[in-house]
């Protein structure tokens, strides 16, 4: 049995990675490629690479592309942009009990320092990135949970996956356990312990904290590689994170905690956006029936009380005006996506006519799962009122591959290409199979421009 998480990230293997856990990572690879393609089209996205491409060049460890972009800069600067780049767009997969996300720091990390190994002419495999990417998540998810736990700040998911990806990146710079440790340390001190709740309640493009928790786990494994102390890491290695590392090795956080989006807007939306949906569909309505509209949800979704969103970071973070999207168009996908979305007075209509209701009870259920109620009120005076419930995607109700290659293709095929889309969907579904050059025609898919207009 695993004793450490230095020697849990040191000496894993891919023999170890149990089947599920890699039909999860490649299920969540498509997904998340599918959000980066349509998120190098937003403004978020545009200014971070602008940014990296300015302050990160490639120095002496080797050039890595830019996710979606090609272009070439460090691996911190190409990690800080395709974070940026994924979480620009709020439909990447996540945690619920961790009330955050891993994969938008793990896959652009990765994926960057991966490119710098294999420009420097070191041979990487789909095994190879496999390994990585579990050890990502898990130590992610862990440190995630020892944070929560012990801080009594909401912190930002940058925060706890500079920590995963420290570990990770270390293992990939071939860190004895001692460098993996400090790595740790190093991220975790230097990271961003970013405010989640300010972010709720004044949307911008600081979002989810990714943006500057992915580079600082590289820049971290870098520093201990060459020599840089910082151990422990608290979330890591102190007494009060101790339950969350006992069974390490032996269960896998991040095949029970990982949810898949349907919508591009905030977790907390998504139990009242399937209620509403339900609603519509299951009476026969159309949005010009509705009166208003009643969402009795746990508090820090209340909070999410944007009515007129004016950019898609406040669309991201609101609860009304999403809700009422879905009244009017019976989806939110690519299309709902625009600056045009955001002024229809139809949605406007309704997202006024919404009312959220912190319930007390509620609350004190949305711990692993997060629960909304709907009622709409009809013109005529007629109360329809849903059941509680919780969104879909998550572990206990699942959403299907076909859902996930659905959604990928709704994102992706604009800027990528019908041709592009489908071969990148075809490796993704294999890509811990894929030999040296099978990973770099992955990496090319990932790594080269797209053809999508800023938003």
């Amino acid at each position: 049995m695993v004793t450490s998480f230095s020697a849990f990230v040191h000496d894993l293997e891919f023999n170890d990675l149990p089947e599920d856990l890699l039909a999860l990572l490649r299920r969540s690879f498509l997904d998340t490629m599918g959000v980066a393609a349509i998120g190098a089209g937003t403004e978020l996205s545009d200014i971070a690479r602008r940014s990296a491409m300015a302050l990160f060049g490639a120095g002496t460890v080797g050039g890595t592309r830019l996710l979606m972009d090609g272009r070439t800069c460090s691996p911190a600067g190409a990690a800080m942009a395709g974070a940026f780049t994924v979480d620009s767009i709020d439909a990447h997969d996540g945690s619920t009990p961790n009330k955050g996300h891993a994969g938008s720091a793990a896959f652009p990390a990765v994926l960057a320092v991966a490119d710098a190994m294999c420009q420097r002419g070191q041979s990487v495999t789909g095994r190879d990135l496999a390994l990585w990417l579990a050890l990502a998540y898990e130590v992610s998810y862990r440190a995630g949970q020892a944070q929560h736990a012990t801080c009594a700040d909401y912190h930002t998911s940058g925060a706890w996956t500079a920590v995963g990806v420290a570990a990770s990146v270390a293992r990939m710079l071939g860190c004895d356990e001692e460098q993996i440790r400090h790595a740790a340390g190093i991220a975790e001190y230097h990271g961003p312990r970013s405010q989640m709740m300010r972010c709720i309640d004044f949307p911008t493009m600081v979002r989810d904290g990714v943006g500057w928790g992915a580079p600082s786990g590289v820049t971290a494994a870098y520093l201990a590689r060459e020599g840089f102390t910082g151990a422990p890491a608290l979330t890591c290695e102190s007494e009060d994170a101790a339950p969350f590392w006992s069974d390490l090795g032996t269960r896998w956080l991040t095949l029970e905690h990982t949810h898949y989006k349907l919508y591009p807007c905030c977790r907390w939306a998504h139990s009242s956006l399937d209620g509403v949906q339900k609603l519509m569909r299951g009476n026969d309505l159309h949005h010009t029936d509705i009166a208003n509209v009643e969402i009795k949800t746990f508090h820090y979704a209340t909070r999410l009380a944007g009515y007129e969103p004016k950019t898609l970071d406040e669309f991201s973070y609101s609860i009304a005006f999403p809700v009422a999207c879905m009244i009017v168009r019976g989806t939110i996908g690519s299309n709902e996506l625009t600056p045009k979305t955001l002024t229809d007075p139809d949605i406007l209509r309704i997202s006024h006519a919404t009312t959220l209701i912190d319930d007390p009870e509620l609350t004190r259920r949305s711990v692993s799962k997060r629960w909304a109620q709907v009622a709409l009120t009809l013109k005529n005076g007629q109360r329809i009122q849903g059941v509680p419930m919780t969104p879909r995607g998550d572990v206990d109700l699942p959403v299907s591959d076909a859902e996930i290659s659905a959604k990928f293709h709704l994102l992706a095929d604009e800027g990528l290409g019908l041709e592009r889309a489908n071969e990148l969907e075809r490796l993704c579904a294999e890509f811990d199979t894929l030999d040296s050059a099978g990973f770099a025609l992955l990496l090319d898919l990932c790594l080269s421009g797209t053809s999508i207009p800023q938003s």
